[in-house]
């Protein structure tokens, strides 16, 4: 063996010793421990703080002060779901919800597949306009939205707001779809038209149901935008019994007093179908948001 091999290898043996193996931690991976739980407690504690004292007012007696909800009582939601009608406001929104965010996904999907599979001279343009819509605040819709419903009355109509809800999300939506589209090959499509797949047929067969992680995330974000918005169902309705919960939660403000415990409750009840919603769909919510943001 010469001398050239010889300091070859041990060149080579040297950069292997170097090298990091599967098990070894890199000087950058062996943070300590307080770096990483530290912020996220803190974080963790300035996010249920308020969770925390918002059923506290809920659950604790008129009148007491204590710190700890005991005893536990629910007169607050008696009241609210009784005396303030809040089962009407709760159906209103589950309706406003639940319509808003149906007309969105179909929409947004049959305008992202457009977006997505077809090229046409005012593509462009049209995504800068879904894009710039996006920075109109929705104070400034009202003035011609109420005009429209007012000629076609729909004014103290639900399906008012159900449609305005529609109208201000469709950009967004269309825009998140017609990334999750562009995610799924083009190729598939052009098989099942070999095969003799229409392309209605193809799309549902071999598209749709690889869109599922997107259209849970669009159609979730609709549904809770709907739930909280405040501003179109206090504009475009004026009959009590077809208000919605966020338009409800402000009648229990007085001028002059507010019954903290009445709108804890309130919130309480406004707050439970959008955490049981994101409890059950956040895998697909990450997936989703996630594959939209791939393409655009």
């Amino acid at each position: 063996m010469t001398t050239a091999t010889v300091a070859e290898q041990q060149q080579l043996h040297h950069q292997h010793k170097q090298r990091p193996g599967k098990g070894r931690k890199r000087a950058w991976d062996e943070a300590p421990r307080w770096q990483i739980y530290l912020p996220l407690g803190l974080y963790l504690l300035f996010t249920l703080i308020p969770f925390y004292w918002i059923l506290l007012f809920a659950l604790r007696p008129s009148g007491s002060t204590s710190l700890v909800p005991w005893p536990i009582t629910f007169e607050h939601f008696d009241k609210v779901w009784t005396e303030r009608s809040f089962a009407t406001f709760f159906q209103n929104s589950l309706l406003v919800g639940v319509a808003s965010m149906v007309m969105t996904t179909l929409v947004a999907l049959a305008g992202g597949y457009a977006l997505a599979r077809f090229d046409f001279r005012i593509k462009r343009g049209f995504m800068l306009a879904l894009l710039c819509s996006q920075f109109i605040p929705g104070a400034l819709m009202l003035v011609p939205l109420f005009q429209i419903f007012a000629e076609l009355q729909m004014i103290n109509s639900l399906g008012s707001v159900i449609i305005a809800e529609t109208v201000f999300q469709l950009p967004l939506s269309m825009i998140l779809i017609s990334g999750f589209i562009k995610n799924v090959p083009y190729s598939l499509e052009e098989a099942a038209w070999v095969d003799g797949c229409g392309r209605f047929r193809a799309f549902c067969a071999i598209v749709l149901p690889m869109l599922r992680p997107g259209l849970i995330a669009v159609g979730s974000f609709a549904f809770v935008h709907s739930w909280n918005h405040f501003l179109f169902a206090l504009m475009f309705l004026s009959d009590q019994g077809k208000q919605t919960i966020p338009v409800g939660l402000a009648t229990l403000m007085g001028a002059d007093s507010v019954d903290l415990g009445a709108l804890a409750a309130g919130g309480v009840v406004a707050a439970v179908p959008v955490v049981i919603v994101f409890a059950f769909i956040q895998k697909w919510l990450v997936t989703g948001f996630s594959a939209g943001a791939v393409k655009g």
